[in-house]
């Protein structure tokens, strides 16, 4: 039988079945009531875990443990949330969700999205089943490694031309050497600092005063999870010097969000298409590539794999044979 006391913070109820003790508080006495019955109830169940647990369990429980101890939380959490409305055995125990479960949610999906995002939803589901194997102890293996996976997505090759560049630029009324005083301004500038120095939306937008120096900024966190130095260039200053005054705390004052739905409104008012904001990396690195050595660019755009120059290193042929002479 569980035990039910009162406490400073509330009532903590306390178990042991089967010599496992078990307790914990809540703020009022029928949530330890109602958790200690439920508890006492697991406790005394021999079957095994994955007889116990559904996969609706999985993926609610891996959102709330697993999911905040990383970077994108809030967008696993929602596409967690999301699977409970798709072609999914949600309500079969872990230990009978098969293979042929998984590729059935696999087709659906494709007929909806693209490979790329089924690839996303697939790999999020791997990682629910993979914890539930390795640190919960619920299953033996993942069924989602026994699918046809959809064909890899190619990578993109674009970059944005300097006339398009331009363009965009004139729509969003960037002034040269004026001081930033509108927010489509401040995105010209932003925009600009992207094709200077290869940062990400997510990074730029993130970027603080407080961590711009003379000739570099400091990012204390990127995609990778690790900080990055990242060097200024002198039209890369110039360009900061203009917009300093527009935020206190933020430097372009801008949330990713605002920014890409700033940069289609723009791209639409230019009667332009065919490039994200994301094809300015693209670019930068591009760009950065005819004066800087492989490992020193590596370096420049936070890739720990030599073979990332390759993805994003997109000269057109006709430049390569100016290059040659």
């Amino acid at each position: 039988m569980a035990s039910i006391q009162k406490t400073a913070k509330g009532y903590r109820a306390q178990l042991s079945i089967k010599g496992v003790r078990d307790s914990k508080v809540f703020p009022t006495k029928r949530e330890a009531v109602d958790w200690a019955n439920r508890r006492e109830l697991e406790l005394r169940d021999d079957r095994p875990a994955g007889d116990k647990h559904s996969l609706r369990d999985a993926l609610r429980k891996y959102a709330n443990e697993v999911s905040p101890h990383k970077r994108g939380e809030r967008w696993e959490q929602i596409r967690l949330a999301a699977f409970e409305g798709y072609l999914l055995p949600l309500d079969k125990v872990m230990a009978d969700v098969t293979a042929a479960d998984i590729a059935l949610f696999r087709d659906s999906r494709s007929k909806a999205v693209g490979a790329s995002s089924v690839l996303r939803e697939l790999t999020v589901l791997s990682s629910v089943f993979e914890a539930a194997r390795r640190e919960w102890g619920w299953i033996q293996g993942n069924p989602c490694r026994d699918i046809r996976k959809p064909p890899s997505v190619k990578h993109r090759e674009r970059t944005i031309a300097w006339w398009e560049i331009k363009r965009m630029l004139r729509e969003m009324g960037y002034a040269k050497h004026k001081r930033v005083a509108s927010t489509g301004h401040a995105v010209a500038v932003c925009f600009l600092v992207a094709l200077r120095t290869g940062m990400r939306a997510g990074e730029l937008c993130g970027l603080t005063w407080a961590h711009v120096h003379d000739d570099y900024c400091h990012l204390p966190i990127t995609k990778s999870g690790k900080s990055r130095d990242v060097p200024l260039s002198s039209k890369a200053q110039r360009l900061l010097a203009q917009i300093r005054g527009w935020d206190d705390v933020l430097v372009f004052g801008l949330k990713t969000a605002s920014l890409d739905a700033l940069f289609r409104k723009y791209r639409s008012r230019a009667g332009l298409s065919g490039f994200t904001w994301h094809d300015s990396r693209h670019t930068a690195a591009t760009m950065m590539a005819k004066k800087l050595d492989v490992l020193t660019l590596c370096k420049v755009m936070g890739w720990a794999d030599t073979r990332f120059a390759l993805v994003y290193f997109n000269p057109k042929a006709s430049s390569i044979a100016a290059m040659l002479g």
